[in-house]
């Protein structure tokens, strides 16, 4: 209303019509009546389960695709929508409707959910454990990659890391095949760094927060700390390898492209991911692992926020300055070199990172153990 209004006085006063801005005023509270109607019902419906929002994101990445790239213009459809109203006002019933079915079906799956047991259910499942004998190759740290491996696969919030990896995957469609980003070639460093460090981004960030409903028992035990942050470096750099892998099919769209994914690939490994695990010392938000995956913020600070700039934006800074004074191939090899002096001084940069969190220890025993 604070924006409907006042923008509909200046339509009345500009001359528009009287009819036309009320009109124009009363679709647009009904929209975003709507809108929220239907977003309340998204978001307890994602509660269900991990996969739940996924038909929403392909929807929605469906129509703006559709939109984007001019197949449909809904931005068309919508102002010939208000138009008729506007010409004929008995058609604002046919919003009105709608308005009233999403208001009903909210109604109806919230009267469900308010007594204690109406959300309670009986479920059985059948009981079953996955093969990780395969990570006893890995040495000291094979139990910390299991202890990993099996909260990716069985707790809701971790899970969703695992399936964010397919819009990841898919993230470089959005770009490469529109010839407005042709030639562009800075642009591709941001969505190859996007592409092939898309579970280092969304699983990095919360580390250690994902041990922390046993962080307290876990540092009582005789472990060392550099064998534990191993374990979540080792992960982050076998799902980037495997991201570019899974990527190379956008040389379709030109070997420029798998040349700047593999480069991204080289530079997440050998310095995001050390970023990532530093940024982890700074944590001081508890997640519980229980709860819903999608439109969940929980654990999220300041950190998290923070950590997202020099993960996706410093490399095309990197790859910038060369690519523009040199050349293409300069910009690349910039990030190579990079990745690669990461990789070459890994146990420095682990002791350095470990004393960080040896220093932060108790600092965050003490902030997993508060619930709010």
């Amino acid at each position: 209303l604070f924006a409907v209004v006042p923008f509909g006085i200046m339509l009345i006063i500009e001359d528009y019509g009287t009819t036309t801005a009320l009109v124009w005023m009363v679709l647009m509270v009904v929209f975003t009546l709507i809108i929220n109607f239907l977003n309340i019902i998204i978001e307890s419906r994602s509660a269900e389960t991990e996969l739940s929002f996924l038909p929403v994101v392909l929807i929605a990445s469906g129509l703006f695709a559709l939109n984007y790239f001019e197949i449909v213009s809904f931005s068309t459809l919508l102002a010939n929508g208000i138009n008729a109203i506007d010409a004929n006002p008995i058609l604002i019933l046919i919003p009105l409707a709608i308005l009233g079915v999403v208001y009903y079906l909210n109604y109806t799956f919230l009267m469900k959910k308010l007594y204690v047991d109406g959300s309670l259910k009986a479920k059985t499942q059948t009981a079953s454990t996955s093969d990780l004998t395969w990570t006893r190759r890995f040495g000291t740290i094979a139990p910390f990659l299991q202890l990993d491996l099996k909260l990716l696969w069985r707790n809701k919030r971790p899970r969703s890391s695992i399936f964010i990896l397919i819009i990841g995957l898919a993230y470089g469609l959005f770009f490469y095949p529109n010839p407005v980003y042709q030639g562009l070639e800075w642009l591709y460093v941001f969505v190859g760094i996007f592409v092939t460090g898309i579970f280092i981004i969304n699983f990095g960030q919360f580390i250690p927060a994902w041990d922390s409903g046993y962080y307290k028992l876990l540092m009582s035990q005789n472990i060392k700390y550099k064998e534990y942050l191993n374990s979540k470096y080792t992960l982050m750099v076998m799902s980037s390898i495997i991201m570019f892998v899974l990527s190379i099919p956008y040389v379709y769209f030109g070997w420029k492209i798998l040349l700047v994914h593999f480069a991204a690939m080289v530079y997440n490994v050998g310095v995001n991911t050390y970023i990532i695990l530093l940024a982890g010392s700074f944590n001081r938000k508890k997640i519980d692992l229980t709860q819903r995956a999608a439109f969940n913020y929980q654990g999220t600070g300041a950190v998290q926020w923070l950590v997202g700039f020099p993960l996706l934006f410093v490399p095309v800074g990197f790859f910038f300055a060369p690519y523009k004074f040199i050349g293409f191939e300069a910009g690349v090899a910039t990030l190579i070199i990079l990745g690669a002096i990461g990789i070459v001084f890994h146990q420095k940069l682990m002791r350095f990172i470990v004393t960080k969190y040896l220093n932060s220890k108790y600092k965050m025993i003490s902030a997993f153990e508060q619930e709010n």
